[in-house]
């Protein structure tokens, strides 16, 4: 499986603390070896991220995706729930 990141997803989580963005990736060797583990909560998202996919980092941070085909991932946006979703 391929796994990029958007322009905009680099920009972000270079922001974040460290300890976010050890987290995420911490997340995603998870989603690696298992998409649906029930502590990644992966589910579609709706409204302006209607066609995206949402997985947890930690309680409050969220990784957004889209599954551009069954073997290519494509990570655009990752933040705390307000900063994605309000």
């Amino acid at each position: 499986m391929q796994i990029d990141y958007s322009s905009n997803f680099k920009k972000r989580i270079k922001k974040l603390p460290q300890s976010i963005s050890e987290k995420f990736y911490i997340r995603l060797e998870i989603f690696l070896k298992d998409r649906f583990n029930p502590i990644l909560n992966n589910h579609k998202l709706h409204g302006e991220y209607e066609g995206f996919s949402s997985i947890n980092v930690t309680g409050d941070y969220r990784a957004v995706f889209e599954y551009i085909n069954e073997n290519y991932i494509l990570f655009s946006d990752i933040g705390t729930h307000p900063e994605l979703y309000e």
